[in-house]
């Protein structure tokens, strides 16, 4: 990494070289200062290429069958002429491997695609961490000219929100259920799911998965209908990831989707709250950063014990803190 020009590299990227794209991405994935500033770098020359892919986020509970279904939808797509890009949000991947970092092998298919990029997550076990790499592997995907950006997350809970403020849709992928299974389901990311596709419906499972599929639809219409979405959505359809069926019929409704919330500007103005998201993020990510700077770590190390002693509260510590190394009485 030391030495590289970086100039030079983001031309690479623009030209779609998939040997730049990965050193790129392992540049902004690296937490040392001096390539963080090579990063910043980076993407402020490549913000200026005007170029936009439609990024995808996609959850489900494991077992359901993510990456065959990625594999299939990744060669669907590919075989209609898009380049698609396969990433990973996995905050559990310093522990397990990560989802497609353990399922990239079994994407033979997808990885020798050469319309195909599958990156796994960077393992650490911090979500904010691991949510700017990914965030910034985005905007180094859609400067190398990928037209469909496919973010996957394992598990439930903040993850999906934090994929969520990643995508122009969001996916949620789950298997044929009962009724217990349905109230299983999060009603936080059920109202997060633009589109909840019910995968394995093909053999003996073909009936439940019709029936599930239906329950799923009208869970959502009972749900208060969003200003970003025409009659008819939130919806849910079922696939079969393993017969290939339903991904066109899915394809073409998240297009739908998309080309309608363009028309009225709601796309817009989702990248623009997005990108307001994130640059708030990003401060209050600078700020604990400087916060855990030495000399201000030795003054939080004092007022915590002080806090543990009961010598003082902890939002009377916090202010003490605040004032000091910010100048102001927080809330002023």
């Amino acid at each position: 990494m030391d030495g590289m020009d970086i100039g030079d590299l983001a031309e690479r990227i623009l030209k779609g070289e998939r040997r730049a794209l990965a050193r790129a991405i392992t540049l902004v994935e690296s937490g040392r200062a001096d390539h963080r500033a090579a990063a910043r770098e980076l993407l402020e020359k490549l913000r200026g290429a005007g170029r936009e892919a439609l990024r995808i986020g996609l959850s489900g509970t494991p077992g359901v069958g993510k990456s065959t279904f990625i594999e299939a939808f990744g060669m669907m797509l590919t075989a209609q002429g898009l380049k698609v890009a396969v990433l990973a949000v996995d905050p559990s991947s310093a522990r397990s491997g990560g989802s497609i970092l353990g399922d990239k092998t079994r994407m033979e298919r997808l990885s020798r695609d050469p319309n195909a990029f599958i990156r796994p997550s960077p393992a650490q076990s911090q979500l904010g961490g691991v949510a700017r790499r990914t965030r910034e592997a985005i905007g180094l995907c859609e400067a190398a000219g990928f037209d469909v950006i496919l973010i996957e997350t394992v598990g439930v809970g903040q993850s999906e929100t934090v994929v969520a403020e990643m995508s122009d849709l969001f996916l949620l992928l789950l298997a044929p259920a009962g009724g217990d299974e349905l109230q299983g389901v999060k009603r936080g990311i059920m109202e997060t799911a633009d589109i909840i596709l019910i995968n394995k419906a093909d053999g003996d499972l073909k009936a439940t998965a019709t029936r599930t599929c239906a329950d799923y639809a009208g869970a959502l219409r009972l749900l208060r209908k969003r200003p970003q979405d025409p009659q008819g959505f939130p919806k849910a359809l079922t696939v079969s990831a393993l017969e290939e069926e339903g991904l066109q019929k899915a394809w073409d409704e998240m297009q739908a989707l998309t080309e309608w919330r363009r028309e009225t500007g709601h796309f817009a103005a989702r990248r623009a709250g997005q990108a307001r998201f994130w640059f708030e993020s990003e401060v209050r990510e600078g700020l604990l950063a400087r916060l855990r700077r030495e000399p201000v770590k030795g003054a939080m190390t004092a007022l915590a014990h002080q806090v543990e002693e009961g010598g003082i509260s902890a939002a009377a510590a916090a202010d003490e803190l605040l004032e000091t190394y910010l100048g102001e009485t927080p809330g002023a």
